[in-house]
């Protein structure tokens, strides 16, 4: 049980988390509601990460989910599964990604290195972003930075809160 009540919002910036949503409140939503100044900002960031990026869904949603596991969040991890699934991800994605040292392909396996490295060191040596090199272009490895970032900022909040 989340550890502050849930709240429905009102207002505009209510209204305009619910529209990014598709005219729902998520439980993440509903506890960032309490301070409606943060829940705007918030819907921007994400909403950007989530839908105006070059950086390829499947990409997306391997990073998000990485996240869910080393940061032990499960909420995010049931609420990306289903997009993530929809991005290409399969079942053997998925399996590997639980694992302590997962396996894929070249670039992927470089994606979850980085991904790794700024979750649990926060410092990225040089050798691991070089490697991301041959496969994005500068936008996507800064979009591909703010989503590491940006889903370590929502997993936290989760968990801190027992969402």
């Amino acid at each position: 049980m989340a550890r502050l009540p849930e709240t429905e919002g009102a207002g505009e910036i209510a209204h305009r988390v619910r529209e990014r949503r598709g005219g729902a409140l998520r439980p993440l939503d509903r506890m960032l509601l309490h301070s409606p100044q943060l829940a705007d900002g918030w819907n921007t960031l994400l909403g950007a990460i989530r839908g105006r990026l070059e950086l390829p869904a499947d990409i997306r949603e391997l990073v998000i989910l990485r996240i869910a596991v080393l940061n032990r969040a499960p909420y995010e991890w049931t609420a990306h599964e289903p997009e993530a699934r929809r991005a290409g991800l399969d079942d053997s994605d998925l399996t590997e990604l639980r694992c302590e040292k997962p396996e894929f392909d070249e670039r992927r396996q470089r994606v979850i290195a980085y991904t790794d490295a700024m979750t649990r060191d926060v410092h990225v040596p040089d050798e691991v972003f070089d490697a991301l090199r041959a496969h994005f272009t500068d936008a996507e490895l800064v979009e591909l930075t703010a989503t590491v970032a940006a889903y370590n900022m929502v997993s936290r909040f989760l968990v801190a809160l027992d969402v």
